[in-house]
């Protein structure tokens, strides 16, 4: 499984629209409105770099008022969440 963390930029006045439809591609997991120097910041969990190609440069790229986007594939993946529920596990 491949993960990206994509930032956007998109046209102010859509930013909304932007989001549900990029929520709609197949591949994207969450899409979040942020503050910062990025609109957007969309997380992807595809199989493959080709599947990765489809959903950020095919489709993602073309939503209409996407002005941008900068993508960042994981390595691996750091959570105190899923450590503190290994733990936890049958102790309820």
């Amino acid at each position: 499984m491949l993960t990206a963390i994509v930032l956007i930029d998109a046209e102010s006045a859509r930013v909304p629209e932007v989001a549900e439809e990029i929520t709609q591609i197949k591949g994207v997991s969450e899409v979040y409105s942020t503050t910062g120097d990025r609109d957007l910041i969309a997380v992807v969990r595809v199989s493959d770099h080709d599947k990765l190609a489809d959903v950020i440069a095919d489709k993602m790229g073309k939503v209409e008022g996407v002005i941008d986007t900068v993508t960042y594939i994981a390595f691996r993946a750091y959570s105190q969440h899923d450590l503190e529920a290994a733990f936890h596990i049958g102790l309820d």
